[in-house]
């Protein structure tokens, strides 16, 4: 499902108000432990984190006009999603998440190539999450991007 919301604010103030809590606290949380330089913005119809084109004028290669994705949280269907290309860019981070997700959350990890789909909205990891946003910054992102754009 995508938003038509121009803002972050915008877009939590069109959810229903059990949905509205548990995005604010992933909110919050990815705020405060991610890295200088990501820019929070509204992309896809969620609210995304992304290198602005200040730090990487090159922009996504898909669509240059955009800035750089990085990560995206959404209020779906049946569940809450949380994107996280670094979990999709190599097994070092991915490994370290599957591994800790046990110890963060009751509930089985469901979980696709980049995104955590959270159908349990009480057992929800959100200090893990935090953690998780503190493993990249927007230079070692770009390094990564470019990387795997090299060997297509």
């Amino acid at each position: 499902m995508q938003s038509k919301s121009k803002t972050p604010a915008e877009y939590i103030n069109e959810l229903p108000e059990e949905r509205k809590k548990v995005i604010k606290k992933l909110r919050e949380e990815i705020k405060k432990n991610l890295p200088k330089g990501f820019k929070e913005v509204m992309s896809y119809g969620m609210i995304g984190y992304v290198v602005p084109h200040s730090l990487y004028p090159k922009g996504y290669h898909v669509n240059p006009e955009l800035p750089l994705p990085f990560m995206s949280l959404a209020s779906q269907k049946n569940y809450i999603s949380f994107y996280h290309m670094g979990l999709y860019s190599g097994n070092s981070i991915y490994d370290w998440f599957v591994k800790e997700y046990p110890k963060h959350a009751n509930s089985k990890l469901d979980m696709g190539k980049c995104c955590v789909r959270f159908k349990k909205l009480d057992d929800i990891p959100y200090e893990l999450i935090g953690e998780l946003c503190e493993k990249l910054t927007p230079q070692k992102w770009i390094e990564i991007y470019e990387s795997a754009l090299k060997q297509k």
